[in-house]
């Protein structure tokens, strides 16, 4: 199956830096509107795991805290998506596009967005819960320092990316300050209109 069939479905960017909750606001709407989540990290880091060549090379650039190459991301995310057509609404592609070019490139190889959702947290907030998630998750990349360098790398790269989508007019911004609840209630406003 090609990945022309993926024009007919919904396809939802998510953004939001690192512990701005974006991942736990795609899980509510998995359950609720049966969309497919598929995160750019949680890819890589399966791949990290299987421990394949691809996955060694991936898993020393990550660990340099460097960006993985736009063509195997959106390899590994249209084979994910051909994967899941058949069974899926739509999808809700999690921590990307991270830069204009990447979704420019999506575009061509896969598929336009139907919207992208801007999870928007305060950077205090997002530090506050990524320490909070490092004592559990036992994630290397969930310590201060390295806390500090993503946010950084991510408000740098995001800014044109949000502008970019503006302009076409389908950027949806949510406030992400509140609780799980109050969040996914302005998402399901916009959800709903689709």
């Amino acid at each position: 199956m090609s990945a022309e069939k993926l024009k007919q479905h919904k396809i939802i960017f998510v953004v939001g830096g690192p512990g701005s909750g974006k991942g736990t606001q795609c899980e509510k709407i998995v359950q609720k509107y049966g969309y497919t989540h598929l995160s750019t990290g949680d890819l890589l880091r399966a791949e990290v795991s299987s421990g394949s060549e691809r996955g060694k090379k991936l898993q020393a650039i990550m660990e340099k805290g460097e960006l993985v190459p736009l063509d195997t991301v959106l390899d590994m995310l249209r084979d994910a998506m051909v994967a899941k057509a058949d069974v899926s609404k739509g999808f809700l592609i999690d921590g990307y596009p991270r830069e204009v070019k990447q979704g420019e490139e999506f575009e061509k190889k896969i598929a336009p967005p139907t919207l992208l959702l801007y999870v928007d947290a305060g950077k205090d907030t997002m530090v506050k819960r990524l320490l909070k998630r490092g004592e559990t998750s036992g994630r290397v990349d969930d310590n201060e320092e390295t806390i500090k360098k993503r946010l950084e790398t991510y408000y740098k790269a995001t800014e044109p990316v949000i502008a970019f989508y503006q302009s076409r007019g389908i950027v949806r911004q949510l406030n992400a300050e509140g609780s799980v609840e109050e969040v996914f209630q302005q998402v399901c406003t916009h959800l709903d209109c689709l």
